[in-house]
């Protein structure tokens, strides 16, 4: 890089670490640090959102999983993304909006139990610091692909990184963390509208590509054009595209859900329409930008044809950015990867940290302390979180693929707390199903996990539990299942003990698990004085959005 380039990176990221500090003096409270006071806009909370859901390790492993196999992951940026923020914003976070929670594990207290919301603080907590560990890989790999510099010089890059955000994110909570994502927001788009077009421009654009990959095969004699087409792509396996497509949309669908890192920002609204307008808001801008990063790895497939020999295609986007891009583009470009980390380390610290505090430590460990200590041990907790995120490190290393280690893990956990969450705000399940369906469908996970790992080997059973495309939609299924069989044994839940969640059963001496709640701001349905307008009403807005996803899925891309 040149010095015009480094010049742009620090003046870019440097700016909005110290607009973090400048935003955090005003952080007094519990509400204020964890939820912004809600007082929150629609537009801010959805480029946070946005900058959260496009980190640095979708940059960089979209474009080697691309490479390798075709389009078909866009539908977790599509139809995933939209119908994953609806379901939450629509239905399962106003519960708990409405409820006075700060957390989503909180809320299951409530609804099912104090175990499950311990096991869903400790879930989310393995969760998303494995995608921490995926975001450190993934700059690593940049900073090695991108600049002529040592391993050791890479690693003390990124320890700094991960100070200044823990840093910002520890004083100022939420508020700094929402508006320094807003600010990093712009800068990852014009990154990575920068990197697409050097690209677009190098392969010829999509006439130009569409002829290159209609006259090659890959090894195995499939045309390359398939990789546009999700409805044409075979993988080794043979699977269908269709439970592609499934799978994404699961994943899509959790990471809306069992992700505090994104309900955290909708409870943090000032009103019901201001969440559901910033999740739409965020799922709109996600879409080109993550289909434009995609098509980059598609576009590898005929400028770098030497990668089919490559262990590693998650290599391929730092090398596009050190071959075609000029200086000061190059700056651009690696500052939005830089702001991508950023915006999602102080969203995962923060989000974390209050799960950590509230769900566990005051919860479990220390009940009867000031808010003052207990805002001191969020922040700490902050660090500590940002620092487990290294220790994932070694297993991701282990795939050709970071996207690959993400897709193993979600079915173990993290998909049987999505069923927990969905059919505790929609059905009348028993409170006793919420324990039952979680060890049923974490067993089932865990099962799969280790036979796909070569744990042993239980091929009588394939490929619903070898192959992890049918881990996913199982996973749920037996979750279900089991939870509907505890309400044969338990009997279902009044309507209005389901719909209306009641404060959880705490001890007298838990006063600032419950005070705390006294500081929300009054609920409010909008921000308007009057009732919405009609082409106001975010309903309009979803459904074109579902129409729009659906479209570039089953439409364009199929």
């Amino acid at each position: 890089m040149s010095l015009l380039d480094w010049f742009i990176v620090f003046i870019l990221n440097g700016s909005i670490i110290a607009f973090g500090f400048y935003l955090a003096r005003n952080t007094k409270s519990s509400s204020d640090w964890f939820l912004g006071g809600r007082s929150l806009p629609w537009w801010g909370l959805g480029l946070s959102i946005f900058a959260t859901s496009v980190d640095n390790a979708d940059a960089i492993s979209l474009t080697g999983y691309a490479y390798n196999h075709g389009m078909h992951i866009i539908t977790v940026y599509t139809i995933a993304s939209v119908f994953g923020a609806i379901v939450a914003a629509f239905f399962i976070v106003p519960a708990l909006y409405r409820g006075g929670f700060f957390t989503n594990a909180e809320y299951l207290e409530t609804r099912y139990g104090k175990s499950i919301r311990t096991f869903s603080a400790l879930i989310q907590i393995q969760y998303r610091t494995t995608m921490l560990g995926l975001m450190i890989w993934s700059i690593y790999l940049m900073l090695q692909g991108i600049l002529d510099i040592s391993p050791v010089q890479c690693w003390a890059l990124i320890a700094l990184l991960v100070i200044f955000t823990a840093a910002y994110t520890t004083w100022g909570g939420l508020t700094s963390v929402v508006w320094t994502d807003a600010l990093q927001s712009l800068i990852m788009m014009a990154g990575g509208i920068a990197i697409f077009r050097a690209v677009w421009v190098a392969s010829g654009g999509w006439t130009a590509t569409v002829e290159k990959l209609s006259q090659t095969t890959d090894k195995n004699g499939q045309p390359l054009i398939n990789w546009l087409h999700i409805g044409e792509f075979q993988d080794s396996h043979s699977t269908s595209p269709y439970l592609f497509v499934i799978g994404w949309t699961i994943i899509g669908l959790c990471y809306y859900t069992v992700n505090h890192t994104q309900t955290m920002r909708l409870m943090g609204a000032r009103s019901l329409w201001d969440m559901k307008m910033a999740a739409l808001l965020g799922c709109f801008l996600i879409m080109p930008i993550m289909i434009g990063t995609t098509l980059m790895g598609v576009m590898g497939r005929v400028l770098v044809p030497e990668f089919l020999e490559s262990s590693n295609a998650d290599q391929l986007f730092p090398y596009f950015a050190n071959h075609y891009l000029e200086p000061g583009i190059k700056g651009l470009v690696v500052a939005g990867i830089l702001s991508a980390a950023i915006s999602t380390f102080d969203s995962i610290g923060s989000a974390l940290s209050a799960l950590f505090t509230r769900d566990i430590y005051a919860r479990w460990i220390c009940q009867t302390q000031t808010e003052k200590h207990y805002l001191k041990v969020t922040r700490w907790a902050t660090i500590g979180i940002l620092l487990i995120g290294f220790l994932y490190i070694p297993f991701i290393m282990r795939y050709n693929n970071m996207i690959n280690a993400l897709k193993d893990l979600i079915p173990i956990f993290v998909t049987p707390l999505f069923t927990i969450y969905l059919l505790g705000v929609l059905t009348r399940v028993p409170r006793e199903s919420g324990l039952v369906g979680l060890s049923v469908g974490s067993l089932y996970g865990m099962v799969g996990f280790l036979h796909r790992q070569e744990v042993y080997d239980i091929d009588w059973i394939s490929p619903i539990i070898s192959d992890g495309w049918y881990a996913l939609p199982c996973s749920i299924i037996v979750t279900t299942i089991a939870m509907y069989a505890s309400a044969l044994k338990w009997g279902w839940l009044k309507i209005e003990t389901t719909l209306e969640p009641k404060e959880a059963d705490l001890p007298a001496n838990q006063n600032w698990l419950t005070e705390s709640r006294q500081e929300l701001a009054e609920i409010k349905e909008s921000p308007f004085e009057r009732p919405t307008p009609q082409y106001l009403n975010p309903n309009w807005y979803a459904l074109a959005l579902i129409a729009l996803s659906i479209w570039i899925i089953f439409g364009f891309f199929w």
